[in-house]
């Protein structure tokens, strides 16, 4: 087969081909998935407090470059991690994980 012939995974589904998938291909996109919304959360708390990702990298204990890293979805979260950040952005944080759905992560202001 060549590249042509090629149909991503997406593709295939719409098309109603079955779709196997191994499981750690699985468990690489769930990981993905969880960098991505980790990223974002991190980039929407930051920017509403309207900080640089240096000043963030400072409070946190971290390198600039580490926070670009997980703004750009390169970082899978770690509870040590999350925590870390949630002090460093003045935040509580909200997890919400359904199996086999998005899962969505918040950094918001504290209660009052």
């Amino acid at each position: 087969m060549n590249h042509s012939q090629w149909k991503t995974r997406r593709t295939r589904q719409l098309l109603g081909e079955q779709v196997e998938e191994s499981p750690e291909m699985a468990a690489f996109r769930r990981e993905m998935r969880y960098a991505r919304v980790f990223g974002q959360a991190l980039y929407d708390r930051r920017t509403a407090l309207g900080l640089s990702e240096a000043e963030v990298a400072r409070r946190a204990g971290m390198t600039e470059e580490d926070i670009e890293c997980i703004e750009g979805a390169g970082t899978v979260p770690t509870l040590p991690l999350l925590e870390k950040l949630a002090v460093a952005l003045e935040a509580e944080l909200d997890i919400h994980v359904v199996p086999g759905t998005d899962s969505e992560l918040r950094f918001q202001a504290p209660a009052a």
